[in-house]
C-alpha cells in the first residue's frame, strides 16, 4: 500500500484528526445518558481512543472512539470506559481494582482541596504552630505516594504532602520548604493519616522571587533586538493537522496523557514512523531521608502533565513566522476546555547543511541547512517541560527535551543535596523520559540492529593496531532487545526493514542515537526500579499492540510495578522483521548548582534519528543555494 493510499480521509475526517470541542461534549452526554456521571464523579483522564495501525492504512471509515477514566471522589471508585461518538454509545466500561491496576492520576480538584484537608487536621497545625508558622501561610501539593511496605494504604487513594512558607501573594514559596515535617493524606476520607515530624528545621530565608527587579538586578540594556522574518512566507503547510514542509510529510495530535504526538511522519512519501511520542516520564530523587525517600514523580502517568500546557506567546515563546494550532481537552468535570495556543511550529536556520570548497575543480558550494519546529511547553508543580521535535532537510528526526522552572528544595543541604542559597537545599534526582517510536521504516516490517565499534588487537592483519570494526548484532525477540547505550563504544540502534534495499544491496534504515546518560540510578530492588521498570534500559523493543501504549503502564499512580513494559516481554515475541514498537529512555541526572536558583536555566536532552541507507546518496543535493546581497550561491 502506498503513502498516499494509507492517507484516504473518509467524508467525516481522517481518523487521526485532532479532538474538537464537539466531541469532548458527546462523550459527557453519552456518559451522562449511560447514568455514569453523577454529583460526585470526575474525569481522571481524557484522550482519543485511537483506531488500531491495520484501520489507519488500510484507509476508508474508522469509529471516532475517547477514553475517559472517571473517578467518585466520595468513594474512591473508578472505572475505564470508552465512548464512540458516532454511535453514541458507550463501547466498554471496566471498574478498576486497585491493589491491582493502580489509581486513576490525580485531579485538579485534589489539588484544590488539599490545604482544607491539612488544616482541618490537629496534628498537622500543631507542627505548624510548634515551629512558630501560621497555617494560611503554608502552601501544600499533593505529591504522589508511590507503593512501599504500609499495608493500610493498599487499595486507597494516597498521596503525601509537604510545606512550603509564603510571606506574601507575590512570594515564591518554593524558597521556603518546610522540612522534617509531611503528611500521609487519604484523599477519599478528606483526612489525614499520619504526620512524619522529624525535628523542625530553619526555614530558609532567602528569596525565590526570580521575577522581582530587585532581585535580578540592573537589565542587560546591551542586548539588542533579533528578528527573523519570512518576506515570502512560511515553507510549510497545516490543514487540519496534517503538516507539509519540503519532502516532510505527517500529522500532528495531542492528548492531556503525551502532550504533541507524531503520526504518519514520511520523507518523499516514504514512511519512517507511524507514531511518535513521549509516552511516560518519571523523576526519582535521591534523598533517603525519612520525610523523602518516597520522592518519585511520574509527570506524565500519574499527573496527565500535558493538561497544564501554556498558551504560547509570540516572541516570548516562539519566534519566526509562527503557527500555532490550538488543543481541546476536558476538565474534570468533563466539559470541553481549549488551550489556545498549545502547539507552535515553525522553521528555524540551523547552519550549514553541506559545504565544499575543491582545490581540483575549483568549485565552492555551501548549503544552509534549516529545521521544521513543533513543540509544546508545559508546567507541572515547580519544573517546567518544553517538547521540540525538528524536522530537518536531510531526513533527519530530533527531539529535544528543555527542563527549566525551579528545582525542587529542602531544608536540609548534605549527602544528597546541593545548597544553592544559605539554608536552601536542593536535592539530587533525575529527569527520565521514554519514548514510544511506533516505527515504519519504508512499511511495516522492521527489524533492530546493536551497532557499535569494536577494536581489534595489535597481530597478524593489524599489525600496527590501529584497526577497528563495526559489530553488528540483529535483536531477535523481545528478551534479546532490553539494552542499556554505551558512549565508550559508540553504540547505537539502527531500525531497518529487511525487505526492502537501497541502491547498494544493503536494508534501509534509521539510526537511533542516544545521549548515553545514566538510567535509573536507583537499587534495582527498590520499589522505583519495579514501578518504572521501563527506565532500567535504554533500549526496548516489542511487537506491537495497540493495547500496548504507556511504558509504565495505563494506571501508574499506586500501581505496586511490573506494569508495562515488563510484564508485555514476558510474552517473548519475535522483533525481526516485525510490525515493532521501539522504547527509548533518556534523560538527565540532575546535581543542582547554585546557578539553578532562583529559577533554573534550561537544560537539555534528547535523541537524533537519522537515516542510514535509506537513502542511496544525500537526500539534500536538491536544496538550493542561498542567495542574498553576501552570498550569491
Amino acid at each position: 500500500m502506498t503513502l498516499a493510499e494509507s492517507r484516504t480521509e473518509s467524508t467525516t475526517g481522517h481518523p487521526l484528526t485532532m479532538t474538537t470541542a464537539e466531541e469532548v461534549a458527546t462523550v459527557r452526554d453519552v456518559l451522562a445518558d449511560a447514568g455514569l456521571l453523577t454529583e460526585h464523579v470526575r474525569y481522571a483522564f481524557f484522550a482519543p481512543e485511537e483506531p488500531t495501525k491495520s484501520e489507519v492504512l488500510a484507509g476508508g471509515d474508522c469509529d471516532r472512539r475517547f477514553r475517559a477514566v472517571l473517578l467518585d471522589i466520595s468513594t474512591g471508585r473508578s472505572w475505564d470506559t470508552v465512548v464512540s461518538t458516532r454511535s453514541r454509545s458507550v463501547v466498554s466500561n471496566r471498574e478498576l481494582d486497585p491493589p491491582v491496576d493502580g489509581q486513576p492520576p490525580i485531579i485538579d480538584t485534589e489539588f484544590e482541596m488539599i490545604e482544607d484537608i491539612l488544616n482541618a487536621d490537629a496534628g498537622w497545625v500543631a507542627a505548624l504552630q510548634e515551629r512558630g508558622i501560621a497555617p494560611a501561610s503554608v502552601r501544600a501539593v499533593p505529591l504522589s505516594a508511590g507503593v512501599y511496605d504500609y499495608p493500610d494504604e493498599v487499595g486507597r487513594r494516597i498521596v503525601r504532602a509537604f510545606g512550603f512558607q509564603q510571606d506574601h501573594e507575590r512570594d515564591h514559596p518554593w524558597a521556603h520548604p518546610i522540612d522534617g515535617l509531611v503528611a500521609y493524606v487519604d484523599l477519599t476520607r478528606r483526612s489525614v493519616d499520619r504526620i512524619v515530624d522529624e525535628a523542625p528545621h530553619p526555614v530558609p530565608a532567602t528569596s525565590g522571587n526570580f521575577d522581582d527587579p530587585e532581585v535580578q538586578g540592573p537589565p542587560l540594556d546591551s542586548l539588542k533586538p533579533i528578528e527573523i522574518t519570512q518576506p515570502q512566507g512560511r515553507s510549510f503547510t497545516v490543514e487540519d493537522g496534517h503538516v507539509r514542509w519540503g519532502k516532510w510529510d505527517l500529522r500532528i495530535g495531542f492528548n492531556e496523557r503525551e502532550g504533541l504526538t507524531l503520526h504518519q511522519i514520511a520523507f518523499d512519501d516514504r514512511p519512517i514512523c507511524y507514531r511518535a511520542s513521549v509516552a511516560e516520564m518519571v523523576v526519582p530523587y535521591a534523598d533517603p531521608a525519612p520525610v523523602r525517600f518516597w520522592q518519585n514523580y511520574f509527570d506524565c502517568g500519574e499527573y496527565m502533565f500535558a493538561r497544564y500546557s501554556d498558551s504560547l506567546q509570540l516572541g516570548c515563546d516562539c519566534l519566526g513566522d509562527i503557527h500555532y494550532t490550538d488543543a481541546v481537552i476536558a476538565d474534570d468535570l468533563g466539559n470541553p476546555r481549549t488551550i489556545q495556543n498549545a502547539i507552535c511550529m515553525h522553521e528555524e536556520d540551523y547552519g550549514v547543511l553541506w559545504k565544499h570548497s575543491d582545490m581540483f575543480t575549483g568549485s565552492r558550494e555551501t548549503r544552509r541547512q534549516r529545521r521544521l519546529v513543533i513543540s509544546f511547553f508545559t508546567p507541572i508543580g515547580n519544573y517546567d517541560y518544553g517538547f521540540y521535535w525538528y524536522l530537518y532537510l536531510d531526513g533527519t528526526i530530533e527531539l529535544e527535551c528543555k527542563a527549566t522552572g525551579i528545582v525542587f528544595t529542602s531544608g536540609t543541604p548534605g549527602e544528597y543535596a546541593t545548597e544553592i542559597a544559605p539554608g536552601l537545599g536542593a536535592p539530587f534526582h533525575q529527569h527520565l523520559f521514554s519514548a514510544r517510536l511506533d516505527m515504519t521504516v519504508d512499511g511495516v516490517a522492521n527489524a533492530v540492529e546493536e551497532v557499535e565499534a569494536q577494536r581489534v588487537p595489535m597481530g597478524e592483519g593489524n599489525p600496527y593496531g590501529n584497526a577497528f570494526r563495526r559489530s553488528v548484532t540483529r535483536l531477535r525477540r523481545e528478551s534479546d532487545a532490553q539494552r542499556q547505550a554505551n558512549a565508550a563504544s559508540a553504540r547505537v540502534w539502527h531500525i531497518v526493514n529487511p525487505d526492502k534495499r537501497n541502491a547498494l544491496g544493503q536494508e534501509v534504515g534509521y539510526v537511533l542515537h542516544p545521549t548515553g546518560q545514566p538510567t535509573l540510578l536507583a537499587d534495582d530492588a527498590s520499589s522505583i526500579a519495579a514501578r518504572a521498570a521501563f527506565s532500567t534500559k535504554a533500549l526496548w523493543v516489542t511487537q506491537y499492540d495497540p493495547a500496548e501504549r504507556y511504558s509504565a503502564g495505563d494506571f501508574v499512580n499506586q500501581n505496586p510495578g511490573g506494569a508495562g513494559l515488563p510484564a508485555w516481554v514476558q510474552a517473548d515475541r519475535p522483533v525481526d522483521g516485525e510490525d515493532i514498537v521501539v522504547w527509548h529512555t533518556f534523560g538527565l541526572t540532575h546535581f543542582p548548582r547554585p546557578e539553578d536558583w532562583p529559577v533554573m536555566p534550561v537544560d537539555y536532552t534528547g535523541f537524533v534519528l537519522k537515516p542510514a541507507g535509506f537513502f542511496d546518496r544525500n537526500p539534500a543535493l536538491d536544496v538550493p543555494p542561498t542567495v542574498t546581497d553576501h552570498c550569491s550561491g
